[in-house]
């Protein structure tokens, strides 16, 4: 499309997407990244990953962190949160991201949670990443699904379970994250949200900001580009995910989706398909 980029501004950055063709509910990604400031996104699964050189900062759970190489990257569902480089040569990283069903599944455990989005722990950090390098390079469905358990063996002693009360307290707008699924292909209103949460409209969006260390209209853009990466997978031309996600257009959604995972809509399905 005309003046939509196709790659990152700067071409020492680049990431890539697989999903395996046998099992739903697992995003594989690697990415080397430099220039490029991820703006706030979230995933609707557990990111799992591990830095192999440089360092990233980002905003998470309301605090800002430092990820150094040979540290693990442990993220909660739906959690939003940003991303840039601290170093000059930027970090190279790779990640998982499980559903939680899923990861339920392979561990054989329930409420998995991490308190801590980055753990420096240099040789389970090593391991991990050659555990997502060799699941990258995974040629067999039985492979892959050993390399799983394997990888979450590793990942295991930093989770905490069952989930701790604390996080329960997001429960409190559950309804309004429901509203903003519901209807992301609407114009919605702070007076809207405020409603469902029962709230005067300031006195709700100073709460949610509280709660979530990000706006609703946050929140909102983070559900739309979460959705729209499954559609994507899916095959839905992106024409129509951006009518379906309540964007703009096509431009508008081509241009948040590379802000927030690092390539076009086009690329993305293009290298689920490869």
């Amino acid at each position: 499309m005309q003046g939509v980029p196709t790659h990152f501004d700067s071409p020492t950055d680049a990431a890539e997407f697989r999903h395996p063709a046998h099992r739903g509910g697992i995003e594989l990604y690697r990415a080397h990244i430099v220039r490029h400031a991820f703006e706030p996104h979230m995933h609707a699964a557990f990111g799992l990953g591990a830095i192999e050189s440089g360092v990233e900062r980002f905003r998470y759970a309301g605090a800002e962190h430092l990820a150094p190489p040979d540290s693990l990257v442990l993220m909660n569902p739906c959690e939003v949160h940003t991303g840039r480089a601290e170093t000059e040569g930027g970090w190279r990283y790779r990640m998982i991201y499980l559903d939680a069903e899923v990861l339920e599944e392979i561990s054989g455990e329930r409420s998995w949670w991490f308190t801590a989005a980055v753990q420096h722990d240099p040789q389970r950090a090593r391991r991990a990443g050659q555990l997502l390098e060799r699941l990258w390079q995974a040629q067999s469905p039985l492979a892959l699904d050993s390399l799983l358990l394997e990888l979450l063996r590793e990942i295991q002693p930093h989770a905490r379970r069952p989930r701790p009360l604390a996080a329960e307290g997001r429960q409190r707008f559950a309804g309004v994250i429901d509203y903003l699924q519901a209807h992301m292909a609407e114009r919605i209103t702070l007076e809207q949200l405020a409603a469902v949460a029962g709230l005067s409209p300031f006195h709700f969006l100073r709460r949610f900001r509280d709660q979530y260390d990000a706006t609703p209209q946050q929140w909102l853009m983070a559900l739309r580009l979460e959705r729209a990466k499954g559609l994507l997978a899916r095959g839905v031309a992106p024409v129509r995910v951006a009518v379906e996600t309540g964007l703009a257009d096509q431009a508008h959604l081509t241009r948040a989706f590379s802000r927030r995972y690092g390539t076009t809509p086009a690329r993305y399905q293009r290298q689920l398909r490869g």
